[in-house]
């Protein structure tokens, strides 16, 4: 067992810490920190018959980390050492799963994982509960309608605003949205900040030792460890901002949530089986949601494929990672009821034209973190009517006062760099619907 001692031991983006909006009367789950339901018996087997299984980890910036995650895995290979334990790295800092579900096959299904962790409760703590089971349900049903042996486990880390909540003895919104999901198909789910709140109620854990701001969602500085196990107020240092641990205390005390889980997670599942979707929780859920290449679509004007820094940095994400400079443009016809485009915001992007169904509407593709270039999805139509669209995107060549864009604290960049911010360009690599794109 890894055990955390205490007596020697002691993001919009991720980054940022979403406010709780509408449906503030959602009802709040009790909080538990497993709940086994019908545990992970395929998974299990396997170990303990000593096979090779991949272990596929679905989340945000906290998975990203080399954290949970890395330990996680590191743990499974000790407790099994005749079995091979390997991993896939399905984690996009900032992105939650609204994101997941269309990059699901493409991140990881293919490489075939016989366990699922799906980490999203962070970064949908702004998004609708609605949405949050379409596309939670989404992810179980497209993992086993292709991988039925595919066990799936939910987790839900934390952040310093949930602590108050957590004490009083409920989880927050996000979490028990999923919950309903995990209910209905008898997924085991485990809460792994339930001790980190509890110590911090008692004055042992610090959540945000250093008060400094982040200002990326990925990258090496989220793995900084902490420079003493325990800071010089005498609690242990759980993070700086509050939001992604410490590799080595926070990441810890995810690490023990998870072994602490895994006797009962054993004992409720003790005989193999192939998961059958049924009838699903929501009819409109998103298990039809797809992800296309952008050459499906007529593409005009001047496009490139970016074969620089980064197409290196996101091109594995994306079929392919595409330019597109002033005056070209996106078109395609697509049957459903959702529609989007995984592109990237940079300091060299510019405004976009979308025409839906003959309707007009401008939208930026730098906000005010844009000193560097990150992933988004560019909402183009939701809860539009189950029928054929059509799509018309520009990319326009409007000078944009940059300097208003940036925030006040990243103005300095522009004002050193002021060649990264030429340009209006659109990086896109890849179409999302739901539910078929016209070819």
């Amino acid at each position: 067992m890894y055990l955390f001692k205490l007596v020697s031991c002691f993001t919009l983006m991720a980054a940022v810490i979403f406010p709780v909006s509408a449906a503030s009367d959602y009802p709040l789950r009790d909080k538990v920190e497993c709940t086994p339901r019908a545990g992970m018996p395929n998974f299990i087997a396997k170990l303990n018959a000593g096979k090779e299984v991949i272990i596929g980890y679905l989340g945000g910036s906290i998975t990203a980390q080399d954290g949970w995650r890395v330990l996680s895995r590191k743990w499974f290979q000790k407790e099994y050492p005749k079995a091979k334990v390997k991993e896939i790295h399905a984690a996009i800092g900032g992105t939650g799963s609204n994101l997941g579900v269309f990059r699901l096959e493409h991140d990881v299904l293919k490489y075939k994982p016989d366990l699922l962790f799906v980490e999203f409760a962070v970064n949908d703590a702004g998004a609708q509960p609605e949405n949050i089971k379409k596309a939670m349900e989404g992810i179980v049903r497209k993992t086993w309608k292709m991988y039925p042996d595919c066990d799936i486990c939910f987790v839900y880390t934390i952040t310093f605003r949930d602590i108050e909540q957590l004490n009083k003895g409920k989880m927050k919104r996000s979490a028990s949205a999923m919950e309903e999901v995990a209910d209905y198909y008898h997924i085991p789910s485990i809460h792994l900040g339930l001790e980190v709140a509890k110590l911090v109620k008692e004055g042992k854990v610090d959540m945000k030792a250093q008060k400094v701001e982040m200002t990326r969602v990925s990258g090496d500085e989220l793995n900084e460890k902490s420079v003493m196990p325990i800071g010089k107020d005498g609690k242990i240092p759980f993070s700086k901002d509050g939001v992604h641990p410490y590799t080595d205390t926070g990441h810890t005390f995810y690490l023990n949530a998870i072994v602490r889980s895994m006797p009962d997670i054993i004992k409720a599942g003790s005989s193999p089986v192939a998961h059958k979707v049924g009838k699903p929780m929501l009819t409109d859920n998103w298990e039809n949601a797809g992800m296309y290449p952008l050459s499906d679509a007529k593409m005009s004007g001047k496009w490139t494929p970016t074969a620089d820094s980064l197409a290196q940095r996101f091109g594995k994400r994306m079929p392919k990672l595409w330019k597109g400079e002033p005056g070209a443009e996106l078109e395609f016809k697509f049957t459903g009821t959702k529609v989007a485009i995984y592109d990237l915001l940079g300091p060299d992007c510019g405004n976009l034209e979308i025409i839906l169904d003959g309707k007009k509407r401008i939208v930026k593709r730098i906000d005010g973190y844009c000193t560097y270039h990150r992933l988004a999805i560019l909402s183009v139509g939701d809860k539009l009517p189950n029928q054929e669209h059509t799509v018309v995107i520009k990319v326009l060549g409007d000078k944009l006062d940059k300097n208003n864009v940036l925030f006040e604290r990243n103005r300095a960049d522009l004002e050193k760099n002021p060649q990264k911010y030429e340009g209006a360009n659109w990086y896109a690599g890849g179409i999302f619907v739901i539910s078929e794109l016209k070819k």
